[in-house]
């Protein structure tokens, strides 16, 4: 849950409104990981926030992202487990979180499937092939170490960093990329 936390910590400085939908999976993992209640976690994140978050219920399929006709900038769901990256990948939409996906898919928008399995299988190989030619980018949860990280709260920002530089959102979250090491040509 670290790269839900950080990248919901990195939107709250962003000024804009986004929905928050939660799988009864993410209640679990949260606990396992964080030992929080979910909504003492959400009361955290939403809290002093530039942001305006709507929470979603995530049965509720008549929700305004299940629609096309409710304009989106896109969705990134993160962290996004195997079972939800193969339901994304058949069209298979039993829940909001699915739906929604699948009217980013149709509709051409943004979707950002941040997965964090690991060692992966050829299913989930196929299914992250099927999403990616679906328009969808898969962002595996693998944080880069040039920045030196020096906490975990470094790690996640790195990939909550990665997901706002694919909405073209500019943000501090970790140092671009500089070459120190190759010699100039010339001068």
């Amino acid at each position: 849950m670290i790269y839900a936390d950080r990248f919901l910590r990195a939107m709250r400085k962003i000024p804009g409104k986004s929905s928050i939908i939660i799988s009864p999976s993410a209640e679990t993992v949260l606990k396992k990981e964080a030992g929080l209640s979910m909504k003492i976690w959400i009361n955290n994140i939403i809290n002093d926030s530039n942001h305006l978050f709507q929470i979603a219920e995530h049965e509720n399929i008549a929700f305004d992202s299940a629609s096309g006709s409710h304009p989106t900038d896109g969705m990134v769901i993160v962290p996004c487990s195997m079972k939800t990256l193969a339901a994304v990948s058949c069209g298979y939409s039993s829940n909001l979180i699915e739906r929604t996906a699948d009217v980013c898919l149709k509709e051409r928008r943004r979707l950002i499937l941040v997965t964090r399995e690991t060692p992966l299988g050829l299913i989930h190989l196929k299914n992250m092939v099927s999403v990616t030619e679906a328009g969808g980018i898969i962002l595996p949860a693998s944080p880069g170490f040039y920045h030196k990280p020096q906490t975990i709260e470094d790690l996640g920002d790195f990939i909550a960093g990665k997901v706002l530089s694919l909405f073209s959102i500019e943000h501090n979250l970790f140092p671009e990329w500089k070459d120190t090491e190759t010699p100039k040509i010339g001068n």
